[in-house]
C-alpha cells in the first residue's frame, strides 16, 4: 500500500510516498481502508523534529516511527476475530498514528461516521475537534451562560473550538485576523475582534474561561480579561523557543500565574471513544460543521505540510488518499 513517511526531521523535502506493507489487524483490531486524511500541528512538529526536546523517546537523530499523520476517515475493511461492534462496509473515522496511509489498523479511537458529513468532513475532526471538546468542557470547566474568549478563532482547532462552546450554551467571542472575521461569525462567534484593528486585551469584557488557540498573549493580559475565578486554558503557543520551542512560552506563563487564583491549565488532548461519540453525535447533528481550507491528495503529501508550516490555514487541510 501506498503511504506517507519521513525517514529523516526536516522540511517538507522530507516527505514522500513509499509502498510498504499492508497492515494485518489484531484480534481485537479494525482495519480500516483510509478514504482521508488530516494535518494538524503536532503533524508539521513530528516532521520537522521540533522542538528538539520532542524527539526524547521518538528517535534523537531519525524518528523511530517513519509514519506520518494521526486523523482518519474511511471504510472497514476488516475485523480481527474479537472485534463485535464494527463490520465490514461501515464507515468510521477516528485517529491513529501513520493514518496518511492507504489502510490503518486501530483498536479504540475509532466511531461511526455520520451519513450527513462526508469522508474529507469526518477526516477533518478527530486531534482538532477532541482538542476544542477536552479544553472546552474537562479543563475549562464551560458551564452553559459562561462568557468565553477564543483566541485564534480562524484556524482547525479554533474552529471547533468556537462550535463546540457554542453548543455547550456559553457566550463566545472569537479573535481572529481581518481576512476571518466573516467565517468566525459565520460558525457561531456572538462577538468577533479582529485583532489587526483592535486590542482584545483592553476591551474592559471579562471572561469565565480564555482558549488560547494561538497567539502569544501575556499573563498580565489574560489577567485584565479574566474573571476573580476565571481559566486560561493554553492549546497552542507560538512557534521558536530554542530547544523546547513553544514549550518555552508555556513555562513563561506558568511561572507568571505564580499563586493566583485564576488558574492556567495547558494540555494535550486524549483520544477515547466516549469523547469520539460526543464529536459524532455533533455532527450529525449539525452543532459542528467542518471547515475545510485546502484540499491535496496523498501523492501532494509534501505540499499540504509546506501550506500548514506556514500558519494561515483557514480551518484545516485535508488530504484525500483514495476514492471509493
Amino acid at each position: 500500500m501506498k503511504a506517507l513517511v519521513r525517514t529523516n526531521y526536516g522540511m517538507e523535502n522530507v516527505v514522500q510516498v513509499v509502498e510498504v506493507e499492508k497492515p494485518v489487524p489484531a484480534d481485537n483490531e479494525v482495519l480500516v481502508k483510509v478514504r482521508a486524511s488530516s494535518l494538524n500541528a503536532a503533524d508539521w512538529y513530528g516532521m520537522a523534529g521540533r522542538p528538539f526536546i520532542g524527539r526524547m523517546g521518538g528517535g534523537i537523530f531519525k524518528p523511530k516511527d517513519k509514519r506520518l499523520g494521526v486523523d482518519f476517515a474511511g471504510v472497514v475493511e476488516a475485523v480481527g476475530k474479537d472485534v463485535t461492534d464494527f463490520q465490514p462496509g461501515d464507515e468510521v473515522f477516528g485517529g491513529r498514528n501513520g493514518a496518511l496511509a492507504e489502510y490503518v489498523c486501530v483498536r479504540k479511537a475509532i466511531v461511526r461516521k455520520p451519513a450527513n458529513v462526508t469522508f474529507e468532513e469526518a477526516a477533518a475532526v478527530p486531534v482538532a475537534a477532541l482538542t476544542a471538546l477536552q479544553g472546552l468542557r474537562d479543563k475549562g470547566d464551560l458551564q452553559p451562560g459562561q462568557k468565553v474568549l477564543i483566541i485564534g478563532a480562524s484556524g482547525g482547532v479554533g474552529m471547533y473550538t468556537v462550535q463546540i462552546a457554542k453548543a455547550l450554551g456559553a457566550e463566545v467571542t472569537a479573535v481572529c485576523s481581518t481576512n476571518n472575521v466573516e467565517t468566525a461569525r459565520a460558525i457561531g462567534a456572538d462577538q468577533v475582534i479582529d485583532y489587526r484593528r483592535a486590542d482584545f486585551s483592553k476591551s474592559g469584557q471579562r471572561y469565565d474561561l480564555i482558549v488560547n488557540v494561538a497567539g502569544a498573549p501575556t499573563w498580565a493580559q489574560c489577567k485584565r480579561l479574566l474573571t476573580p475565578e476565571g481559566t486560561l486554558v493554553l492549546i497552542g503557543a507560538p512557534k521558536g523557543g530554542g530547544l523546547i520551542g513553544p514549550l518555552s512560552y508555556i513555562l513563561k506563563m506558568r511561572l507568571a500565574t505564580g499563586l493566583a487564583r485564576r488558574k492556567m491549565v495547558f494540555f494535550i488532548a486524549q483520544f477515547n471513544r466516549p469523547d469520539m461519540q460526543t464529536l459524532a453525535d455533533l455532527l450529525e447533528s449539525g452543532k459542528i460543521k467542518s471547515v475545510i481550507d485546502k484540499r491535496f491528495t496523498l501523492e501532494e503529501g509534501a505540499a499540504a505540510f509546506a501550506y500548514m508550516g506556514e500558519g494561515h490555514a483557514r480551518g484545516k487541510v485535508v488530504v484525500e488518499v483514495s476514492k471509493g
